[in-house]
């Protein structure tokens, strides 16, 4: 039967002899025929499988009743099968461009979410045993299945299987494992150094969009990869050339590299330049970049003095976020902060503090507080109006070496403090590294001249009750 479903050259024949030899078909037989049916629609014009359920060849063959006994046999047998042949029908499913919400998709996914005990290394590194269809990759990392396993089995199977496979793999497909490596924080410097060697090896053939999805998670991460050495001169040298041609990905790239510590100087002389703030102003995504140039603006100010090139026209500053980052909006309800702000307010009251200001060059704080040498907490009307930090609207607001001038010149007397509520998306996974933005968001804090102080959400976990909470905020203060 295995042969048969192989050597089957139509949809047809596949279906055939799956529903009408059912005492011939075991568990092995129907991933075998779904990825058969998935190769053959590959070959077929039109939308390719993955692209979904349609008109089209995939459509067609999805609405036929004999593909509607297959599916139906499956979902009657699943649990029955042995734990191999239900990941390989996942996969197949998946590479096939099934839908989530598909009665197959859902009863193979809960039966496997019911056997993850018992799953071994071989059941799910087996979805990586040969270069995966682009569709069916971004399928499986989209499947419940693993994203509730990702740390464990299959981060670790993928992180020995890509190594291995990626001089075989697309730069579309590459892109979209770091696509999933970042959004998920998942510092795992076998997949990151993969990644990097992909990127050193094929840059000068990728496009600008691409190369910025490639580099994105060594700054998400935090991560300078083991080649950075070479790399980032390569990157610097593709930049130079082709920084006109995307500017809005060539300044994502440069945010990369700098939350890496890292500032190419011949690149930054190009995107400061006249010729290519004319091309960005007339551009659709005008204000996102400002708002890039503006933020590698003033860390070229902060942390790279030695640089005497062109500057961005203070005409075009402005601050790089005006508020708080959608993630933590989206996380508010998961978040220590509204524990720490009722603490704080009880503690100091709420003439003491401000919460999410938004401070030059555009960093949103938790909490500002003014303390004297004492470590007295002041009230905002004691606090002198030359020393605070001015309105995020004016146009004092993105001078910042006058700003950190107005933040030290009576630091003898009192300084500003910034309370910081590090909850866990603000780590890499399972981690204590803060990711790359948090990153140079704290450092460039420090050289503004505010103190620092960290409230990790492993520290505030720990912490019962109001009264708990006060006495831990009265301590880091």
């Amino acid at each position: 039967m295995k042969r048969l479903i192989e050597r089957s050259r139509s949809i047809g024949e596949v279906l055939r002899w799956v529903t009408q030899n059912p005492g011939k078909v075991s568990a092995s037989h129907y991933p075998i025929a779904l990825h058969k049916l998935g190769q053959l629609l590959q070959q077929q014009p039109g939308p390719p499988a993955g692209a979904g359920v349609g008109r089209g060849p995939a459509g067609q063959v999805l609405e036929q009743p004999e593909f509607h006994a297959l599916c139906q046999a499956i979902v009657s047998g699943c649990a029955k099968f042995d734990n191999f042949s239900i990941v390989n029908c996942l996969y197949a499913a998946a590479a096939l461009g099934l839908p989530g919400e598909s009665p197959l998709v859902r009863v193979l996914e809960d039966e496997s979410r019911s056997r993850l005990g018992r799953f071994n290394q071989k059941d799910v590194s087996m979805v990586f045993s040969s270069e995966a269809n682009n569709k069916a990759l971004e399928a499986i990392f989209s499947s419940q299945l693993f994203y509730e396993n990702r740390q464990e089995r299959f981060i670790r199977s993928m992180a020995e299987w890509l190594p291995r496979k990626a001089e075989n793999l697309t730069p579309y497909t590459m892109a979209l494992i770091a696509k999933y490596v970042a959004r998920h924080r998942l510092r795992e410097p076998r997949l990151l150094d993969t990644i990097a060697n992909f990127l050193l090896k094929r840059g000068e053939q990728l496009d600008s969009k691409v190369i910025q999805k490639l580099v994105f998670p060594f700054s998400r991460m935090n991560y300078r990869p083991s080649n950075h050495g070479e790399l980032f001169p390569k990157l610097e040298a593709i930049l130079e050339q082709k920084a006109g041609s995307s500017p809005l990905a060539t300044v994502n790239i440069l945010m990369s590299m700098f939350q890496l510590s890292h500032f190419p100087q011949t690149v930054l002389h190009q995107v400061f330049s006249p010729a290519f703030i004319t091309n960005v102003m007339s551009s659709p995504y005008a204000l996102i970049v400002r708002r890039y140039l503006s933020l590698l603006d003033a860390a070229v100010e902060l942390e790279f003095r030695e640089y005497s090139g062109p500057r961005l026209d203070p005409r075009y500053r402005v601050l790089m976020f005006e508020h708080a980052l959608t993630a933590d909006e989206a996380n508010r309800k998961y978040s220590y902060k509204g524990l720490v702000a009722e603490a704080l307010r009880q503690l100091v009251g709420e003439e003491c503090y401000r919460q999410d200001e938004v401070l030059p060059p555009g960093y949103c704080t938790d909490f500002l507080l003014w303390i004297n040498r004492s470590g007295t907490v002041l009230p905002l009307s004691r606090v002198p109006a030359a020393s605070k930090a001015p309105p995020a609207t004016s146009p004092a607001a993105m001078s910042l070496r006058s700003s950190v001038l107005a933040l030290t010149s009576d630091l003898q007397d009192f300084a500003p403090v910034v309370l910081s509520v590090n909850d866990k998306w603000h780590y890499c996974q399972n981690s204590d590294i803060l990711v790359g933005s948090r990153a140079m968001r704290d450092r460039h804090l420090r050289l503004l001249g505010y103190c620092l102080v960290q409230l990790p959400y492993t520290e505030l976990e720990k912490v019962s009750g109001i009264e708990e909470a006060k006495h831990y905020l009265r301590q880091k203060l």
